[in-house]
């Protein structure tokens, strides 16, 4: 669409959007229905119905909704509740909240609609700790809530995790008789369940009266929220009828709880019923393969995602991409890598932990250099080799912190001592990324695996020296695993394990300090009652921190040469790190 002309847009004489047209009072507007006669005895829509044609237009974009709002204002129909109000929706769904709250001082009314779509425009937007105080606000003013204002309102404080607020609008919604009202309890459940109180969504599912889908998929939900999978999977085993977002919630559910095998179970049962899923199902089935290491299930759920889609998503390949790399199948993830026609820095940084993690660390270099425009890779055109091209086709990223734990991963294994400093200078002087716990680690490593065992325990007991609001735990948790990486003075360790989680048994880094010291002791038996005790205090599974990962990070520490000691621990430690910090979280909102 190109710039809007009042005359092609309007047949009505010029003299309408004259100046005389201000004058024009409300009462003289034309009808929704109103029609004017041509010459030629041709009727034509009248501007109010053409102005609310241009507004519910499916291609409306911003620039086009400012022209129609400056004609409106010029030729008084602004004042017509109905295209204000019109104009107010489209703004709050298109423009920033800011521009649909000016909207809203000018309309000047207090009516149901407008305030209901000003909440939704907050839920929508980065404030939605605001909603609530602007519904008080507007209670101040002849303005009566209805149902629909009571489920954006509560998605509100679900959104920001506030069980607090949310508790205020339950009162809100029982005060004004709409307690029992389907799609407000169905959102009263969500929210209590996103604010991690699943015993107040449980009491509202209990008491309702009438169920759907939505209030079965929210409850399942937020008990897969607390970390309860029994407790979804008995709700999961009774509930009458389940789609697609009950299957992805209870899959999704067991794939966080450290369980990818029993999400793949659910997945094929799934198959069974004759369900295919959708691009959330395959993303989060494809990240179990990854994890469990399932290479030949991963491959058939790729060529699943081929005949159901006809183009590939971003989300989709990126997941592809780490889940080859996990299962040691590099070259086939940067095929995928390669054929992708639209990159962002996750699908950058999912490769570049490929080849850096578990592929080459030299080819994870040579694609860093690409990422950030210092080299070319060979499938690239430069603007200046082609003149037509379009300079914004060729897009550079610059890197995170997730960048820079697989570089400096990559530097040691490779034992490249120089890269190494170098590219930790640049990421704190060149790029300015704050450097993390895990960046110090695999610089620490890199200092040992070189033979540099003192520079390493003195580099993390240093890190307060590059950051002063690192906090005190980290300190200790650098010296710690100093000690028991490099020195192997189990005994310390133990004690000091035990010291912290005394003084903070809530704090699960503590609990990691305790695991890998017994690991390293091979310990299993105390490994096992560590796990379990975390399991009685309801402290969710670290990643890494499973019997499997120890063992195999143990038996590789034992085993390998002494500049290489403890390397394979690393690798592991670093790609359950960086999968973590780039996975994306699972979806929020109703479920339908």
């Amino acid at each position: 669409m190109g710039r809007v002309s009042p005359r092609l847009l309007f047949p009505f004489p010029s003299t309408f959007l004259s100046s005389h047209s201000h004058s024009i009072s409300t009462s003289t507007l034309p009808s929704p229905f109103s029609i004017r006669h041509t010459p030629n005895n041709k009727t034509t829509p009248s501007p109010f119905v053409s102005f609310h044609s241009l507004l519910l237009s499916p291609s409306l974009t911003t620039p086009h909704l400012f022209q129609i709002h400056s004609l409106l204002i010029t030729s008084s129909l602004f004042l017509n509740p109905f295209l204000s109000r019109t104009l107010l929706s489209r703004a709050s769904t298109l423009c920033h909240l800011v521009y649909a709250l000016s909207i809203f001082r000018y309309i000047n009314s207090f009516d149901t609609f407008c305030v209901n779509t000003l909440i939704q425009a907050y839920f929508k937007s980065n404030a939605p700790h605001q909603a609530l105080p602007f519904y008080f606000r507007s209670l101040q003013n002849p303005f009566f809530p209805n149902s629909y204002t009571f489920v954006p309102l509560i998605a509100s404080c679900a959104k920001m995790g506030c069980v607090q607020s949310g508790q205020k609008c339950h009162a809100q919604a029982l005060k004004n008789g709409f307690d029992s009202v389907l799609p407000v309890q169905n959102s009263l459940i969500h929210m209590y369940g996103s604010c991690g109180n699943i015993e107040l969504a449980r009491v509202v599912f209990d008491t309702m009266v009438v169920r759907d889908l939505v209030s079965w998929n929210s409850i399942i939900d937020g008990y897969v929220t607390v970390g309860d999978l029994s407790g979804a999977h008995l709700l999961f085993d009774v509930m009458p009828h389940r789609n697609v977002v009950t299957w992805n919630v209870m899959i999704s559910g067991f794939l966080k709880g450290r369980n990818p095998g029993y999400a793949l179970k659910l997945f094929r049962q799934m198959g069974k019923l004759g369900l295919k899923g959708n691009a959330r199902t395959l993303v989060c089935v494809i990240t179990a393969c990854g994890r469990s290491g399932r290479l030949k299930e991963g491959r058939s759920v790729h060529g699943s995602s081929i005949r159901m889609f006809a183009s590939s998503a971003l989300i989709l390949d990126t997941a592809l991409i780490d889940m080859y790399c996990k299962c040691r199948s590099v070259k086939v993830g940067h095929r995928v890598f390669e054929r992708m026609s639209n990159r962002n820095l996750v699908s950058w940084n999912a490769m570049l932990l490929g080849h850096c993690i578990h592929g080459n660390p030299e080819d994870g270099l040579n694609l860093f250099d690409a990422m950030v425009g210092l080299a070319k890779r060979k499938d690239e055109v430069e603007p200046h080799d082609n003149p037509s091209m379009d300079r914004s086709a060729v897009v550079r990223f610059l890197p995170d912190e997730v960048t820079f734990i697989g570089i400096l991963c990559a530097c040691a294994r490779a034992e490249l001592l120089t890269e190494g400093r170098s590219y930790f200078r640049q990421m704190t002087d060149v790029f300015n990324v704050k450097p993390n716990f895990a960046h110090f680690w695999c610089m620490a490593n890199l200092l040992a695996n070189v033979g540099l065992v003192d520079e390493a325990e003195e580099f993390l007991r240093n890190i307060a020296k590059f950051h002063d609001d690192i906090p005190h735990t980290s300190l200790l948790w650098a010296s710690l695993l100093g000690l028991c990486r490099f020195k192997r003075d189990v005994y310390l360790g133990e004690r000091i394990s035990k010291l912290l989680i005394d003084m903070d048994p809530k704090n699960l880094a503590c609990y990691q300090f305790l695991l890998i010291i017994y690991a390293v002791a091979a310990q299993w038996e105390n490994v096992s009652r560590v796990q379990k005790l975390m399991k009685e205090r309801r402290l969710e599974i670290i990643p890494g921190s499973s019997l499997l990962d120890l063992k195999y990070i143990v038996h590789n520490f034992k085993m390998t040469d002494k500049h290489q000691e403890g390397i394979e621990a690393l690798n592991a430690m670093m790609g359950e790190l960086g999968h973590t910090l780039r996975l994306p979280s699972s979806d929020s909102g109703s479920y339908q």
